[in-house]
């Protein structure tokens, strides 16, 4: 499925130049640049205007937003001038990085040199002063091919930015009772741009019935039909039931993202929905987040976000997971101890009823919510309980993470990279047994300690520094990581 619903990233690349230097140098430096990037990474729009002064900036802003770009980066080819350059961060409408020209030769270090390296200094200075966020690499100064390659790390973290800054949170009900964990104060979505939509369960239950008959649910079944197989499908008969329900929130996305371009969903799932809606809605929501459009279980808003921004970094599907339950012993020492080197306290398993889209599971099917059906059908033959993709998670790399706000209306987050191992976990559900280096010690001191919910989301891969960088951008101060040992947390005991 297309990944529809995250942003085109069109980036523009500008020089700049100190008009005491010579303007040749910024631009041939950038020259070399974008033919290095359209080598290695694709396209590049250069703008032809070098900014020396603040009517050149107006200029070349005005360039890269008739060009389409919505991300830029400011190459500082020689000094360059911290005004006009920092004022470009300023009249752009989208994420800007700042990166500056390394010397090439100690053979032309009389006219050939730039000073690049001194300039960069006053440019941060400058955005400081101006309160400006910008984007600026790890070690922002480089050759024609490091900064090209920086500016391919930048694409993610500009997409995300791109796609937060326009999103629409749309949410059906309150948390089910005993499970407020994930909630939390909305005013730091305001602050980040974020626009929320909070309805009841009853409007959903209205447009679900409203679909009654809709002709495109054979289409819709067909669909769901050819992606599961015949081993994936043992209820034919509930996927009409689905393809109602899939049609219902797609509607509903079209018609309430209002001024905004995308949208997440956090829903409420049980245990009302099961007994009214006739499924439970798992399925249909892995199915959602593998074209890009998150549905949180629950209700979780910030899981909601989290999984967005995952999307956004990853291109590809994320899901959302409890960080559930420890690895047994015996299953560590039969399955894992002997094939890798992970303690059984760096283990765990992530779970949720079966909303991990299918592509990201090593064999899934539509099953039943073994919990609801003790809750709501007494145990017995399953019927509205129905719906769930359950199976094994695949194993592989992956970054487990949050943004959250606090009690207090303060974002935090969370980042930890590690893999899923190929252990079977023996159990139901979407689960996958987690391996995350010194999980345990991460889960005392940063997930307990900090107080976070029992929700994370999951990235596919190694995205720690992609994360990292959006989650600075965005202004979150508290960013946790899974503390090697040599890294005492500020709560950990030193003598435990």
């Amino acid at each position: 499925m297309k990944m529809a619903n995250i942003p085109i990233v069109k980036c523009g690349i500008i020089s700049v130049s100190r008009d005491c230097f010579i303007i040749s140098l910024s631009e041939n430096r950038r020259k070399s640049i974008v033919a290095s990037y359209k080598e290695k990474f694709g396209e590049i729009y250069e703008v032809s205007t070098t900014v020396e002064n603040e009517a050149d900036m107006l200029k070349a802003v005005t360039e890269a937003k008739e060009a389409g770009c919505n991300a830029l980066a400011v190459f500082l080819g020689n000094f360059g001038p911290e005004t006009p350059e920092t004022l470009i961060a300023s009249n752009f409408d989208g994420p800007v990085m700042y990166v500056a020209a390394a010397e090439e030769t100690g053979k032309n270090l009389i006219n050939g040199r730039g000073d690049a390296y001194c300039g960069m200094l006053n440019c941060s200075y400058n955005l400081g002063l101006r309160k400006l966020k910008a984007f600026i690499p790890e070690y922002p100064v480089g050759t024609a091919e490091e900064i090209a390659a920086m500016i391919a790390e930048f694409i993610p973290v500009a997409r995300t930015i791109i796609g937060v800054k326009d999103l629409k949170i749309i949410t059906f009900g309150p948390r089910p009772q005993d499970f407020f964990a994930c909630n939390a104060p909305i005013k730091p979505l305001y602050d980040l741009g974020i626009e929320i939509e909070e309805n009841s369960e009853l409007d959903l239950l209205v447009a679900y019935r409203n679909h009654k008959d809709d002709p495109r649910i054979p289409e819709v079944v067909k669909d769901m039909a050819e992606e599961l197989g015949k081993d994936g499908n043992p209820y034919p008969d509930l996927l009409s039931r689905m393809a109602q329900y899939e049609l219902t929130l797609l509607d509903w996305m079209e018609a309430h993202k209002g001024a905004r371009k995308y949208v997440a969903f956090a829903n409420k799932c049980w245990p009302a929905f099961p007994t009214e809606f006739g499924f439970e809605p798992c399925y249909v929501n892995s199915r959602m987040v593998s074209r890009g459009i998150p549905v949180a279980c629950e209700v979780d808003i910030y899981g909601a976000l989290s999984e967005y921004i995952g999307l956004c970094v990853s291109e590809d599907a994320v899901t959302l997971l409890d960080i559930n339950n420890s690895v047994p012993k015996d299953l560590y020492e039969e399955n894992i101890k002997n094939t890798t080197d992970y303690a059984l306290t760096d283990t765990f398993m992530g779970f949720h009823c079966g909303n991990t889209p299918l592509c990201k599971l090593r064999k899934g099917s539509i099953k039943y919510q073994l919990i609801q059906n003790r809750l709501l059908e007494n145990g017995n033959t399953p019927d509205i309980t129905r719906g769930t993709m359950e199976g094994d998670i695949a194993d592989g790399d992956i970054t487990f993470f949050r943004l959250q706000s606090t009690a207090s209306g303060e974002l935090r987050s969370y980042i930890a990279q590690g893999e899923i191992l190929p252990a079977a976990t023996n159990s139901f559900g979407g689960i996958g047994i987690f391996a995350i280096p010194e999980m345990g010690r991460f889960y005392r001191h940063v997930l307990i300690e900090k107080q976070y919910p029992h929700h994370g989301a999951v990235a596919f891969g190694h995205f720690g520094k992609t994360l990292y960088s959006v989650f600075s951008f965005l202004g979150v101060k508290d960013i946790a990581f899974n503390q090697p040992k040599s890294m005492l947390y500020k709560t950990e005991n030193p003598f435990a």
